[in-house]
């Protein structure tokens, strides 16, 4: 069975040491209704960080 992941949305945002808080409840929160949450450290500027919404 093939798993397809979407992207929703994707916004760049000040780095916070705590925004990986945020991702993890809204993940343990929507997981049921196929909603992922991604954060990562923009490559560009070492001071963002890039929130990804999927669908899967």
């Amino acid at each position: 069975m093939e798993s397809k992941i979407e992207i929703l949305s994707t916004v760049k945002v000040q780095s916070s040491a705590d925004l990986y808080k945020i991702v993890d409840a809204l993940n343990r929160t929507l997981k049921h209704q196929d909603l992922m949450f991604g954060l990562a450290l923009d490559k560009e500027d070492q001071e963002k960080m890039v929130f990804t919404i999927y669908r899967t």
